[in-house]
């Protein structure tokens, strides 16, 4: 373990396990629709490779940057949206595949964007739900964990551009990012 995790809340075991049983929830719905998985960058590339891997059905991918914490811990409230959404969804089911979804700012706003669009369905997947943390109405119609409100790094979710690359989700320290 890192040693500025102070534990381990998801092993790597138990993310294997939850992603390739998201892959065949999904699988139940979008098998004959060729959906287009849109990965949030940067925290969901982890969760979105696994998971695209875990579907055994045609898709496509597409990949898009979203961003409302500017200093890397709380929300700023303002949503930057960038990147290749793609202008050739209406009509086309859309799975968003985000790291974790707490305040609910970033996904309603992106939901909202997308939908502007003419998306056949726009749907959410995220790792992990902290709903204590909600601040905009907004579900995940997949959700990979129910979590605490903890400050969580691994498997993609990062603090200060770090620890994306740990196979676990884990609690930081608090004295990290204090």
């Amino acid at each position: 373990m890192n040693a500025d995790v102070e534990s381990v809340y998801y092993s790597q075991e138990q993310i294997q396990a939850r992603v390739a049983e998201l892959g065949r929830r999904l699988e139940e719905f979008y098998t004959d629709k060729n959906p287009i998985f849109l990965c949030v960058l940067k925290g969901g590339c982890v969760f979105f490779a696994d998971l695209i891997r875990a579907c055994a059905f045609p898709l496509e991918t597409r990949f898009i940057k979203a961003s409302s914490y500017r200093d890397g811990v709380s929300s700023s409230g303002m949503v930057d949206i960038s990147g290749d959404a793609g202008t050739e969804i209406a009509g086309r089911h859309i799975v968003i595949v985000e790291d974790i979804l707490d305040t609910g700012i970033t996904l309603k706003r992106m939901r909202a964007y997308l939908e502007e669009l003419g998306p056949a369905s726009v749907s959410i997947c995220v790792l992990l739900d902290k709903k204590e943390r909600r601040v905009e109405t907004v579900d995940a119609d997949y959700i990979g964990f129910s979590c605490d409100n903890l400050f969580f790094v691994g498997y993609g979710l990062d603090y200060a551009e770090k620890y994306r690359n740990l196979p676990y989700v884990g609690v930081l320290k608090p004295e990290i990012y204090s």
